[in-house]
């Protein structure tokens, strides 16, 4: 009888973390005018956690990131990198950036879990006051 309680709280602690994960692919939506942008994959690597767009949803985004700069000025948008270097803080997600391919910024960025399928993304100059909150939502 153990052995099923054992296995069974075994099982319900690797849900609850797998739960609080922000690996995975993420929708965006534009703060501003509501329109879906794009999938963004979420990985870890290295303790850190990255982000790319696989896919584009908006017709409207070019193919390449004209307005990005230095080495990614005209990278394409489907593998561009946008989270860099976030790091597990509690519940956050902090110390990285993100790149906003429509203006070619950089910002300083921090992430946490709304629920399961929410994801509350802050890109922000200097401190998490000055800035703007964008919610992506899993892609299941």
């Amino acid at each position: 009888m153990n052995k099923y309680i054992y296995s069974f709280l075994l099982l319900l602690f690797a849900v609850s973390i797998n739960a609080q994960s922000v690996v995975g692919v993420w929708k965006t939506i534009d703060d501003d005018d509501g329109i879906e942008k794009s999938h963004v994959e979420i990985f870890e690597q290295d303790g850190k956690y990255y982000g790319i767009i696989i896919k584009t949803l908006d017709p409207t985004i070019p193919e390449l990131c004209g307005e990005c700069k230095g080495d990614l000025k005209n990278t394409p948008m489907i593998g561009l990198q946008i989270l860099n270097d976030l790091k597990a803080d509690g519940d956050e997600w902090t110390g990285g950036k993100i790149l906003d391919p429509a203006n070619g910024k950089v910002y300083k960025c921090k992430m946490s879990l709304e629920s399961d399928d929410i994801l509350n993304v802050r890109g922000f100059i200097g401190f998490s006051l000055i800035g703007r909150t964008q919610q992506w939502y899993r892609v299941k």
